[in-house]
């Protein structure tokens, strides 16, 4: 196994692939993704699409990549009842919470595209899991106690298979209730498993933003499980959740 950790994006991110013909080139060329998203999507950067669509760059100037994100960034306002927006309480596009999950989705896309199927991509603890790890086992990944961040709560065990938190206890207040502008503060923490990083993140970001009812929306949607801690320190996870904490014997 091959495995290396950069900061990119303002974040960790960690690439490590089973497969034993993979080659640093292969990292490498992970890498050089995240670089070149962040070079595009970043709204702190000058010189990205970002910072040109808030300077007013018409949409016939966007690029496919920036089409693709605004047209998920859309559609996941619409299925989420409005909980979801890359505008901030001021009116500025800010892409930063979905850009992450299809980042990371398109990166295993890469890996996938040449080859691999043994494989995890995480970035700034959002993860997508391929196959197995060099033991041959899904991966375990571990949801952080966000009162104590070196503390693991509950351990998961994921192949094929996306998982993205949403909370405080890393930014601060960062996410807010699109309805009110206000940030949330009756949960610290909630976690998403989903068929893809890509749907994990985003629904984390916009059932976080519904507080205390987050988790009751991710029980009532296919596909989604989920686990979410309050203020209090109270855990609540989605029926199907459990499935995950336990490691398949084969």
């Amino acid at each position: 196994m091959i495995q290396e950790t950069r900061i990119l994006m303002g974040m960790p991110v960690s690439v490590a692939i089973v497969d034993p013909e993979a080659k640093q080139e292969d990292l490498d060329a992970v890498f050089a993704y995240f670089a070149s998203v962040d070079e595009q999507f970043s709204p702190y950067k000058e010189t990205s699409e970002t910072s040109a669509v808030n300077r007013g760059a018409p949409e016939s100037e966007w690029s496919p990549e920036m089409r693709d994100v605004v047209e998920l960034a859309e559609r996941t306002l619409r299925e989420t009842d409005g909980y979801f927006s890359v505008r901030t309480p001021e009116g500025a596009f800010n892409p930063v919470g979905i850009v992450k999950g299809w980042a990371i989705k398109h990166a295993a896309d890469l890996l996938r595209g040449r080859g691999f199927k043994n494989f995890f991509v995480d970035a700034g603890g959002d993860i997508e899991a391929a196959g197995r790890n060099a033991e041959g086992r899904p991966w375990s990944v571990g949801i952080r106690n966000p009162f104590k961040r070196d503390e693991v709560v509950k351990t998961v065990f994921l192949s094929d298979i996306g998982i993205a938190t949403s909370g405080t206890y890393i930014r601060g207040d960062h996410i807010f209730d699109p309805h009110t502008g206000k940030t949330v503060s009756d949960i610290v923490s909630l976690t998403v498993i989903a068929k893809d990083v890509c749907e994990a993140d985003r629904f984390a970001t916009a059932a976080f933003a519904m507080g205390a009812n987050g988790i009751r929306f991710i029980e009532d949607h296919p596909g989604l499980e989920g686990y979410a801690i309050d203020r209090n320190g109270v855990a609540t996870m989605t029926s199907g959740f459990s499935k995950y904490t336990l490691e398949p014997r084969n």
